[in-house]
């Protein structure tokens, strides 16, 4: 089949590599333009035009996909099919209906759940068990069309936004091959999306990373492993911005005096440990504002750290 590509994020290279070796024709590889980047400012392009240009492939990369412009360039490529994964536009019916067969996106997530820009931060934030890859045929509507293919994971406790990701860009990669192979056969059925059971799955906001202490403590670790690439969960210490990269939901019951959400029952080597809601919370790594990022130990020695302080939003209590 003549394939034309739709990407911009790192999590959608390992699916344009398989479609390299697919045996398939990749006639163009569409990926957003070039950006500043880095202290220095200088124009970088994003991972899929990187693997692109290593392959010799055709790039395109418009500002702006929906234009008579970038319609008239891929009808003359004469697509069997679109194939997009975290490309980073929203396509529009005249991009949507070039291809002969048709449009196929691939999300990360089990949809109709957690349709949106961001559904792996927010599966974690939301402390789901099980997660996977969708294949559907695209419609105007985001996120929304049948469902071609779709594959479920496990989500481990030990999960962040970062290994999940891993994770989940692999099988995106094997769900394109199986896509691909279902449809040279003419072998699949598109399966309308429950649209009793939607959810969503914005782009996040740096306020969001911002923990309520009133919440249980496992909230507060899932919204910690579901942040960590951005924006990061933090919180204020002494007035200052507090960002926490790992940290564990206490297993022990320890007794403590009576305390307060945010209130620092302990600080050793072991970590931080934090009242939280419902339960404690241990912190292992943080970064204070100004200094680097460190380990809990590293930390508690050039801070004065003592049982009793709180940790709040936006100042101390």
């Amino acid at each position: 089949m003549n394939i034309v590509f739709f990407g911009s994020s790192p999590f959608a290279v390992p699916s344009l590599k398989a479609l390299k070796t697919s045996g398939h024709k990749i006639s163009c590889v569409v990926t957003q333009a070039d950006r500043k980047k880095g202290r220095g400012l200088s124009l970088g392009g994003t991972a899929i035009k990187m693997v692109a240009e290593e392959s010799n492939l055709k790039i395109y990369q418009p500002e702006r996909i929906n234009t008579s412009q970038a319609i008239s360039l891929l009808e003359e490529l004469r697509p069997d099919l679109f194939v997009v994964i975290a490309y980073g536009q929203i396509l529009s019916s005249g991009i949507l209906n070039i291809p002969k067969i048709f449009s196929v996106n691939v999300h990360a997530s089990l949809l109709p759940k957690y349709r949106g820009a961001a559904p792996i931060n927010w599966a974690l934030i939301k402390g789901e068990k099980t997660t996977g890859i969708t294949a559907i045929k695209m419609a105007k509507e985001m996120d929304a069309g049948p469902i071609i293919l779709q594959k479920e994971i496990e989500v481990s406790n030990d999960d962040t936004a970062i290994t999940l990701e891993g994770k989940l860009s692999g099988m995106a990669a094997q769900l394109v091959l199986a896509v691909l192979s279902s449809l040279e056969e003419n072998d699949y059925n598109l399966m309308p999306q429950d649209e009793d059971n939607i959810g969503f799955a914005p782009k996040l906001k740096k306020e969001d990373g911002r923990i309520d202490w009133n919440k249980p403590a496992w909230d507060i670790y899932n919204l910690i492993r579901g942040c960590i690439s951005w924006p990061g969960a933090f919180t204020y210490y002494k007035g200052k911005l507090l960002k926490i990269y790992k940290a564990r939901v206490s297993s022990q019951v320890r007794k403590f005096a009576s305390s307060n959400p945010g209130e620092i029952l302990e600080a050793s080597k072991e970590g931080i440990v934090v009242s939280t809601g419902k339960g404690n919370i241990i912190i292992e790594e943080l970064q204070i504002e100004g200094k680097r990022r460190m380990k809990a130990e590293e930390f508690i020695s050039g801070h004065k750290i003592s049982a009793g302080d709180r940790l709040g939003y936006p100042a101390p209590f």
